[in-house]
């Protein structure tokens, strides 16, 4: 490397050998898309079929930038459904083979088709009887002609300038990784609940796996008054508890009505006698509730939709259990 320094580009270069990467790498994308339609589609099926009557797992292998590729498919692959892990190739032929068993699917990646790593595995994989699925830039390759299943993943050019640093190619390869894993995900009828139950410590994790009972504020923290309190007595309540508003309740603890902040202005907007009028009287009847089983993401739904920022949370019989507030959801990082 010329360690003699140079100037430092024109902006306008640098932006443009970005584009130019960019545009390569799309392009090679899309020549993958418009060969779905063509022999890599047969193929994409029929690995697809491959990997969904797989008793086993499924173990996508390589060794340098394919490596790294490899272990971004394993990794995408096992949070969609899929049960897979990444194994290094050179490992796997220094003792990490074992991991792998007869009723496992090996995806092997490598442009070339030709890594010495990988055709040891190929080798001994079809020794056990196992199935192999390659991923390659070179239909004629022994990796190629070994696997099962060949999916085509030829680039035209790299972004590379010097054609050396594999840039479209791993490109290519992972886009069709994706492909297999998206393709599966359907197959497999995957909703966003099961993502979330691989991704429990996650955002998305929370607000799917999370029900209002586990966030709303219930027994003595709940503010509620009867339904023959007094405006005075419901302010009290809403002081004590701090939501920012009362339930109303009737003799069955049966949700009557809410009184809320903006109730209060309303009313203070009047010369209302607080402490003689009931509350029954000023309270908006009848409130969105929403039950303790409910998942808390329904319930941030419910709170948009009627643009509310607390709930109160009744059983199936409609008797006050829970009270909910944005701030409650907040504070456990569901939103």
């Amino acid at each position: 490397m010329n360690q003699s320094r140079k100037p430092h580009p024109p902006a306008e270069h640098i932006l443009e050998m970005a584009r130019r990467t960019l545009r390569i790498e799309a392009e090679a994308v899309t020549a993958l898309a418009e060969r779905l339609g063509n022999g890599l589609g047969q193929d994409f099926v029929a690995a697809v079929r491959l990997i969904l009557e797989c008793h086993g797992r499924v173990i996508v292998s390589g060794i340098g930038k394919s490596g790294h590729i490899a272990r971004k498919i394993a990794a995408t692959l096992a949070s969609t459904g899929t049960p897979a892990y990444f194994v290094h190739a050179a490992e796997a032929i220094h003792g990490d083979l074992g991991m792998i068993a007869r009723q496992d699917i090996v995806i092997a990646i490598s442009n070339s088709g030709s890594s010495e790593e990988l055709l040891t595995i190929s080798a001994m994989l079809k020794r056990e009887g196992g199935k192999l699925i390659a991923i390659t830039g070179n239909a004629s390759s022994p990796l190629a002609r070994d696997a099962d299943v060949h999916l085509d993943a030829r680039v035209a050019e790299e972004a590379c300038p010097l054609q050396l640093a594999p840039t479209a190619s791993t490109t290519a390869a992972l886009a069709l990784g994706d492909a297999l894993a998206v393709a599966l995900l359907d197959a497999h009828d995957f909703q966003a609940e099961d993502f979330a139950r691989s991704h429990p410590g996650g955002s998305l994790g929370r607000r799917l796996l999370t029900h209002v009972r586990d966030v709303m504020r219930a027994g003595e923290r709940i503010p509620t008054v009867a339904d023959t309190a007094t405006i005075a007595d419901a302010l009290l309540e809403m002081s004590r508890k701090g939501m920012g508003m009362t339930t109303i309740v009737d003799a069955a603890n049966k949700v009557t009505g809410i009184y809320t902040d903006g109730d209060l202005r309303r009313t203070l907007e009047h010369e209302t006698d607080i402490k003689r009028t009931l509350i029954s009287t000023v309270m908006t009847a009848g409130p969105r509730t929403v039950g303790p089983d409910k998942m808390a993401a329904e319930a941030i739904e419910l709170m948009e939709r009627y643009k509310t920022f607390v709930l109160p949370v009744v059983d199936e019989n409609g008797a006050l259990v829970g009270a909910l507030s944005m701030h409650d959801l907040f504070h456990a990082r569901i939103i």
